[in-house]
């Protein structure tokens, strides 16, 4: 494994969390904290530990996008959008979701502002400028309704960071989901974790995929690549290596204690490139499962649980279809184990993902986990073709339960299996009576 060089502490309750999304605009009809408030039984029961809200803060109306803008166009960073309810509801919300025996973060957007927030013409000085000396979009991007703050200021760290310290002691929320984390300076976001640490324990996730970030200040960042790895398979039909060497990167290159999220969807995949549905077809399910099983922590995007199969617009109103679906009994099996089986968990506090070689590498991934007493052991046939596998298990000889049928397997030390097309298999060490 590579050297761990993270510096920061994880709160000891991430150690096997799950996260999950909300856009509180697209959840209820209502689309208020309050009519949200009453789905935290329900998410409690499908396993959720962590509820990340999108943003809450009041829209720029200045160069809005869309009938109501977005959200991450923000107007006041001390004021919430009155479009969800009031201050005292969100406070409610996060005293609801710690009843539930839930954590809360709150996505934040430093890098950015509405064109109307009272910044530009308080401080000005804050925004970088176009050669002309003109407000600006974040540089190359097409965000018209947003303007770009400049770091190299010392006013606007200052003013951040008392921003970011009072919505932790003013609401009680455990951490932040920050926008565009890579955009804003390093050293920002070091001294960010050290001061919000002293407040309490607090988890920070990073929407960027780099290394560095987790050495003083966050705790998890984004796997977009194996997002676009399992999509390059599944949909695209190129070649089976990209998962491959998506793990290969991951237990080489990545430390131990670092935590990655991982997805078949979020905000910004369902709404610039499609459902899960349309993204990973009949491999979905293998891509979900994958995504609980491999090293890192799951993330469900509100609806996925439900299935949800349509886009949810960024800018317009556009409820959530909610309706059974054998998603949410899929998720809440995966996420029991990963909450009872260490070999699960995150960081430092999980197993490796050692792989098992076996007769169809072009076609099947197999890979072991192993905490202490507890093991689990995976395979996954990423093709359109049944596959006849057969697995070395003279390492692995022992009892499993198979955590979908709850049939017992065991091995003998040279196994085999047939796995139809996109299937997979999840075996838990069964320790038997001597």
């Amino acid at each position: 494994m590579p050297v761990r060089t993270t510096k920061l502490k994880h709160p000891e309750w991430c150690k096997n969390a799950i996260i999950y999304e909300v856009n509180i605009r697209q959840y209820t009809e209502e689309g208020t904290f309050n009519a949200f408030s009453k789905h935290l039984p329900r998410l409690k029961d499908l396993g959720v530990d962590i509820i990340w809200i999108m943003p809450i803060h009041p829209i720029g109306v200045k160069n809005r996008k869309g009938t109501l803008g977005s959200p991450y166009a923000v107007k006041d960073y001390y004021a919430v959008n009155p479009e969800f309810g009031s201050m005292q509801d969100f406070k409610n919300l996060v005293e609801a979701i710690h009843q539930h025996g839930m954590y809360v973060i709150l996505d934040w957007v430093a890098n950015h502002s509405s064109w109307d927030n009272k910044l530009v013409t308080q401080h000005p000085e804050w925004y970088t400028k176009t050669p002309e000396g003109h407000f600006q979009p974040t540089p190359w991007y097409d965000w018209e309704d947003i303007i770009d703050f400049d770091y190299d200021q010392p006013g606007i760290r200052k003013y951040m960071l008392a921003a970011l310290k009072y919505w932790m002691t003013e609401t009680g929320i455990d951490g932040y989901r920050c926008d565009v984390a890579g955009f804003v300076p390093n050293d920002f976001w070091n001294k960010v974790r050290a001061q919000l640490d002293k407040i309490r324990p607090v988890f920070m996730l990073a929407e960027w995929e780099s290394r560095d970030m987790h050495e003083r200040a966050f705790d998890m960042t984004y796997s977009w690549s194996l997002y676009e790895s399992m999509h390059s398979v599944t949909v695209e039909r190129k070649k089976f290596a990209a998962l491959v060497e998506y793990i290969a990167h991951d237990v080489n290159t990545v430390p131990a204690n670092d935590i990655r999220m991982l997805f078949t969807d979020n905000h910004d995949k369902n709404t610039w490139t499609g459902t899960p549905f349309e993204m990973f077809g009949d491999g979905l399910e293998a891509c979900i499962v994958l995504t609980c099983i491999a090293r890192g922590m799951p993330l469900v995007y509100n609806g996925q649980e439900a299935g949800n199969p349509k886009q949810l617009p960024f800018f317009e109103k556009d409820v959530i279809d909610w309706q059974p679906h054998p998603f949410f009994e899929l998720y809440k099996k995966l996420f029991a184990l990963k909450h009872e089986n260490r070999a699960l968990w995150n960081g430092e506090w999980g197993g490796e993902m050692l792989r098992i070689y076996n007769d169809k590498p072009s076609q099947v991934i197999s890979f072991v986990r192993e905490k202490n007493s507890d093991k689990v052991i995976a395979a996954f046939n990423f093709s359109e073709q049944p596959a006849e596998v057969r697995l070395q298990t003279k390492y692995h000889i022992g009892y499993y339960n198979n955590l979908f049928t709850a049939e017992m397997v065991q091995f003998t030390g040279d196994d085999a299996f047939v796995l139809p097309a996109w299937g997979y298999i999840v075996l838990v060490r069964k320790i038997m009576p001597s």
